[in-house]
Parts: C-alpha cells; structure tokens; sequence
C-alpha cells in the first residue's frame, strides 16, 4: 500500500514536460488577425480611392471657376487653377461689368442671379410644405385607419411608383396650361406639391410602427382622428417627416426640365434653367465654362451643407423604412 501510495505521489508531483500546443493555438490566431488586417486596409483603401472619385468633379469645378475663361482654352488639362481670378464669381453675383466680363472672356451678359435664387428658394419651399402636409395625411389614413379598399388603393398607390416622370410631362402640362398657371410659381411646383407615391410609402412606414396601446389611450380620452394625427403620430415622426422633407427640398432644388417647360418667363426662371445663361456665346465664341461652374458651384452650396449636415440622419431613415 505504501509502494501504491508513494508511486501515486511521484507521477502527481513529477514535472510534465512543455507542450507545444499552445504554440500552435496562437500561431493559428494569428492567422485570422492577420487576414482581418489585410482585409481592412484593402477596405480603408478602397475607401478613400471612391471618396477621391466623387470630390474630384468637385475639385474640377472649384479649379474651373478661379480660372480665367480665356486663358482654359489654352490650357485645359491643367490641375490647377489657370491665372488665378475672381472673376467669374464676380459675374455671377453681378459686380462685374460688361467691359471686365468680356475681357476674362466672359459672356458679358446681364445675369440677375438673385431673381434665380429666390426663385428655386419659393419653388422648393412650396413643394417642400405640400408634400409634408398632405403626404403625411395620406400615409396615416393608409397606416392607421380602417377604410373599405384602402389596399387596393394603397397598392396602386405603389404602382404609380413604377410610372416614368417623363410619361406624365405632358398631361401635367395640359393641366396647368388649362388652369392658367404657366409661368407662375405655382404651375412649376403643382404636380408634385400635394403628394408623391414615394412620399407617402416614405411616412405610411413610420406610422405603421406606432404602439397601438399608445392609439387606444388616446380613444379612451376622447381624441378623434384629426386630435390622435396632431398629438401622437406627428410628434413620433418628426425625425422621418423632417428627412422627407429634406429630401424633397434637394430634389425640387435640382429639378431642371419640368422647370424649363413651365417657368420660361424671367421673373419665374429658377436657378437651374438660368445656369445654361452662362453657356451663351462669348466673344471668342465659347462657353463661358468659369461663369458656369462658379454658378453651379453656388447653386449647389445650399444642398451640400444641408446633406453633410443631416446625411447621417437621412440614410438612417431610408434604411428604417426600408426593414419595416
């Protein structure tokens, strides 16, 4: 028993000797880390080759519009500004003369831009304040209340999604010739003022996630529909209803050829229209190409800071949307 015993402690209290596996278990772990590593810097690479991609043009019009327009023709592939100027801002905003426009090869054209800008600001403002207001309407009728053969509508609501712009251009037109609207602020913006499909699949989403306990509360104390939209629903979506109406802002602001065909007197001109003003003839029988990119430049000031602003907030909105 005494053998067993002492035989049993030597084998407890002998030195086992080193094993090699951990060895091999961290040599395995640094496999996945060094393949993860690679990965990333080949993301962060790509990255920043797509970021250069999409500020380029940008740089490109900011180092068109400090150039003198003469002086491009000679010079077009430069990367840099080509003699140096302010001018072609100047042009733009109107503190240039005709004599200093034409002599850095300018059109010499009276542009008045802040008729243009007021303009796009009245044109996108009254879209922007239609589409909030009768759109969210829509989508809580489509969200929340029980109506006979509110599917069906709603799905030929999402059809229309399916609809080209360009096959509604001219029944729109005919409309708005027949209501006298033409050349007016409000034929620009009426067709897409009281309500887009997108619109108001955008907000039915948001409605749709709204606690009903929250609903019945509100029946038990008496609150109609119009009392449960105002006090419970808009304030639970104000964060969708305000990228709605970003979103709609930027896209009135852009808009180019409803504008054209509607708006072709000058007092009702918007910004985008008037932008191809700068391509008439120069002296040297050119574009004005600085003038243009100056104005293209200004014009789209406005939409970049308020996309760099709340474009975090738009993105995550559409992606919500999107999962409801």
């Amino acid at each position: 028993m005494t053998m067993t015993k002492s035989s049993r402690t030597s084998k407890s209290t002998s030195p086992t000797p080193p094993s090699e596996e951990p060895a091999e278990s961290e040599v395995a772990g640094k496999k996945p880390r060094q393949k993860a590593s690679i990965g990333r810097i080949a993301a962060w690479v790509l990255l920043w080759v797509l970021l250069l991609i999409t500020l380029f043009p940008f740089y490109w019009m900011l180092r068109t519009s400090l150039s003198n327009n003469l002086s491009l023709a000679g010079n077009p592939g430069n990367p840099f500004p080509v003699d140096f100027t302010l001018g072609a801002y100047k042009r733009v905003l109107g503190l240039a003369t005709t004599e200093e426009s034409m002599a850095e090869g300018g059109s010499g054209a009276s542009i008045d831009f802040w008729l243009y800008l007021r303009n796009s600001v009245i044109v996108a403002t009254l879209i922007t304040v239609g589409q909030v207001v009768f759109c969210s309407m829509a989508a809580y009728a489509f969200a929340r209340l029980k109506w006979a053969g509110r599917d069906l509508v709603f799905g030929i609501l999402l059809c229309a999604l399916m609809v080209p712009v360009i096959f509604t251009t001219i029944p729109n037109f005919i409309t708005i010739r027949d209501l006298g609207l033409l050349n007016t602020h409000l034929g620009i913006a009426l067709p897409t003022m009281l309500m887009t499909p997108f619109a108001i699949f955008f907000l039915r989403q948001f409605f749709l996630g709204i606690n009903r306990e929250v609903e019945e509360a509100a029946i038990l104390d008496g609150a109609g529909h119009i009392r449960r939209f105002t006090s419970i629903a808009l304030p639970l979506t104000a964060s969708p209803i305000a990228t709605l109406a970003i979103l709609t802002y930027i896209n009135s602001w852009n808009e180019y050829f409803w504008p054209l065909v509607v708006g072709r007197a000058e007092d009702v001109r918007v910004l985008t229209v008037a932008l191809g003003v700068f391509r008439s003839q120069t002296p040297q029988g050119g574009p004005d190409w600085a003038g243009l990119m100056a104005a293209t430049l200004i014009a789209a000031l406005p939409v970049i800071v308020l996309f760099l602003l709340l474009g975090k907030r738009i993105i995550n909105s559409i992606g919500y949307s999107g999962t409801k």
